[in-house]
């Protein structure tokens, strides 16, 4: 999607909620349902009207949403080119193979799989692949930041693996590679996993190499974060490391929800045959398709800046947000994601939450690198992909600020935000 310039927003006419982000048949559901259409309706007026703080949200292109919507929508086709269990695959086989062949260039990667349903289910697959019920995985420890999928107790992953959770550096909030080193001579883990929901900088993937090295290990980075990041050349990348990488298509990366897995030639077949049809049936082929269409964007240079000005953004909002009195986990960020404190406020995660979506800020808590508490975590994806530039990051962090206190007419608040949203549309005209 372009991004468009401050000339160009102050141009624009206001946008109508609905336009381009529904497709063109759309009369057709009115008609035939008209409460679901309503519903899809109302849900294109809030996503215009609100700020998209969620760091794990973004807008897709309207090509994206053209792919979601088309016939492939309608194709069964388990297994994969070439050796499906149905007839009539020859274009499901054509999009898929653009879709690999794709992310494979923008990656740099021996292999791509990209019939994941999500980016869980990815992780599943490369567990799937790589290890046995019952065996020991090192991952980031969920206090810290870690995913459902690194060892929750009510997620498959803690309930057939034994996982030994690292952290951060409880000064700096940085991970603690030191003890990463010594938890996996103790435990001996069969994998070790790079990756969290809410650390806002870089893995070191080279010293993580060289730890699953020393233990024999294997290594798996979930970089679902950061790949957008990655693919825009604003984020290093795990592939020259580890032996496989997970990762979801939407977030930065602006595709359709969904997942993918790269790694080598050697472990392609293993990977195949877990995703299908150890752990799922037939692909979602409309989204396949859709995920080619996003790979396509991510490769233009147009994306590459889009990509950093995602970083800088964030980086602005962070620094603004300090300034409002927030306490800024790790002291800033490297990538799109913000975690903040409120509690030099006086103001607990969820109270601070409540107050801001009633102001039309959209967002989500996470877990503290200390201590029990939650803290706020932004993005700065959703917001960059509208044309917002940094002067907008300060006036955010202004609004956010004024939220969480509760300073001023909550009425005149929600109408500023309303006005930031509305004057820069996720889909213009």
């Amino acid at each position: 999607m372009p991004v468009t310039t401050p000339a160009a927003r102050e141009a624009a006419p206001p946008s109508v909620p609905s336009a381009g982000a529904l497709p063109q048949d759309f009369a057709a559901l009115v008609r035939q349902d008209p409460e679901i259409s309503g519903i899809l309706l109302a849900e294109a007026g809030r996503q215009a009207s609100t700020l998209q703080l969620i760091a794990a949200e973004n807008f897709t292109s309207p090509a994206v949403l053209a792919a979601l919507g088309s016939p492939l929508a309608n194709k069964y086709a388990e297994g994969y080119p070439g050796a499906r269990h149905h007839g009539g695959c020859e274009q499901a086989d054509a999009a898929e193979r653009a879709a690999v062949r794709r992310a494979m260039s923008l990656f740099g990667a021996e292999h791509a799989n990209v019939q994941p349903h999500s980016g869980s289910s990815a992780v599943l697959a490369a567990y799937a692949a790589l290890l046995r019920p019952g065996d020991t995985v090192l991952a980031m420890g969920l206090p810290y930041g870690g995913h459902l999928t690194h060892g929750a107790p009510g997620n498959f992953s803690g309930r057939w693996f034994e996982f030994a959770g690292y952290g951060v550096d409880p000064d700096s909030g940085l991970i603690d590679y030191a003890q990463v080193r010594a938890l996996a001579r103790a435990r001996r883990p069969k994998a070790i996993v790079c990756g969290s929901i809410s650390y806002p900088r870089h893995p070191d993937y080279e010293q993580f190499r060289a730890i699953a090295d020393e233990v024999g290990a294997y290594l798996i980075a979930d970089a679902a974060h950061p790949m957008g990041l990655i693919a825009g050349g604003a984020a290093p990348s795990p592939v020259p490391y580890a032996d496989v990488v997970c990762a979801t298509t939407h977030k930065v990366l602006r595709g359709p929800r969904g997942g993918m897995i790269l790694c080598g030639v050697e472990l392609s077949e293993r990977i195949d045959r877990a995703v299908f049809p150890f752990t799922q049936g037939g692909a979602q082929m409309h989204t396949v398709a859709a995920k080619a269409v996003a790979f396509g964007e991510a490769a233009t240079p147009a994306f590459a800046v889009y990509a950093h000005r995602v970083v800088a953004h964030a980086r602005v909002l962070a620094a603004a947000l300090e300034s409002e009195g927030f306490e800024i986990t790790t002291g800033g960020t490297d990538t799109h994601i913000v975690v903040v404190d409120p509690a030099p406020l006086g103001v607990d995660a969820r109270t601070a939450r409540e107050r801001l979506m009633a102001a039309g800020m959209v967002l989500d808590t996470c877990a503290l690198p200390y201590g029990d508490a939650r803290g706020i975590r932004l993005g700065t994806a959703a917001v960059t992909t509208q044309g917002m530039d940094e002067d907008d990051m300060q006036r955010i962090a202004a609004l956010f600020g004024a939220a969480v206190r509760e300073e001023g007419d909550a009425g005149r608040l929600r109408a500023e935000v309303r006005g930031l949203a509305e004057h820069n549309p996720p889909y213009p005209g």
